[in-house]
């Protein structure tokens, strides 16, 4: 007996095709059944007679008067009244502020004023620098500044016993500072010495008492002290 069926067709082929199908059309209904709303027809007709049973409200006009104020009462004039002149009163007299100088009378003892204090000048500061001997012939501010500062070290130099270190057992490098004032008469004073020993710092002060006179500092054309610093370095072996 031969099959009925045709060989060709075979269902089994499609079956992945019919089953997208069929979940599509499943996911298709399934959507509209969540989006399906319905109505209670008794709700919505309450809502409807609830809406239609709404009494509009009469608002009441109100009227502003317009009228105009009435207008201000009128104003009499001020009336005008000339004074009678006033009877002749006679002026006090004002003394003249004026002072003759013959009045004027001399004092018989007249006071000398104090002389202004002395205000001493550092030599960084000085518009005319004292003037150490054989630095007369240079005319430039500055250049005595150097002259007279190359002078004072070589006289120093010269003059401090260095030798004084190694009696007083000190060894290296030692610094004595040593500020003086030279007055207005161009001598030294105030010295002021600052050292490791106080041996050194009479040394110091030896020394620079001994500087020679100078011609005394200036300032605005007027002799004033002018105050000196020098540092005296030396090396004990």
């Amino acid at each position: 007996m031969k099959p009925k069926k045709n060989p060709k067709a075979d269902l089994r082929r499609s079956w992945v095709l019919f089953l997208q199908i069929g979940l599509i059309v499943t996911l298709f209904i399934t959507l509209q059944a969540f989006q399906w709303k319905s109505y209670n027809p008794e709700q919505a007709s309450r809502e409807t007679m609830a809406i239609d049973n709404l009494q509009e409200e009469d608002v009441p006009v109100t009227i502003h008067d317009q009228t105009p104020p009435p207008p201000p009462p009128p104003v009499d004039p001020p009336e005008i009244k000339i004074a009678p002149d006033d009877e002749d009163v006679e002026e006090d007299n004002i003394a003249s502020t004026e002072v003759d100088l013959d009045d004027i009378v001399e004092p018989e003892e007249i006071i000398d004023a104090e002389p202004d204090e002395e205000v001493t000048v550092p030599f960084k500061f000085i518009e005319d620098v004292p003037l150490f001997p054989g630095c007369e012939n240079l005319d430039d501010n500055s250049e005595r500044k150097s002259c007279m500062s190359e002078k004072i070290s070589s006289f120093v130099g010269k003059e401090f016993d260095t030798r004084l270190g190694e009696k007083l057992g000190l060894t290296g490098v030692n610094l004595v500072t040593v500020l003086f004032v030279v007055n207005t008469q161009g001598e030294i004073e105030q010295v002021q010495a600052r050292a490791p020993h106080p041996k050194l710092e009479e040394e110091a002060k030896r020394v620079i008492s001994k500087l020679p006179k100078m011609k005394p500092g200036k300032q605005r054309g007027k002799a004033v002290p002018v105050s000196y610093a020098i540092p005296i370095r030396f090396k004990v072996q």
